[in-house]
């Protein structure tokens, strides 16, 4: 959970500047992306699948080089 404490003659667009700052940080946007919509079970192993074939292709292809 995002806190904003609003600070001593601090402006509105300066507190909610800091607020999307901190939001960002946080990571909840792209949660809230990713859970806007049902994903498939089968559809998360294979994106994973997926990403994890590309981290291990471009680990060989550091190795080469």
């Amino acid at each position: 959970m995002v806190k904003l404490i609003l600070r001593e003659s601090e402006s509105i667009q300066e507190a909610v500047r800091r607020f999307r700052k901190l939001v960002e940080r946080a990571g909840i946007k792209r949660e809230m992306r990713r859970r806007e919509y049902y994903e498939k079970p089968s559809e998360i192993r294979r994106r994973a699948r997926l990403r994890a074939e590309r981290r291990a292709r471009r680990a060989r292809l550091m190795m080469v080089r």
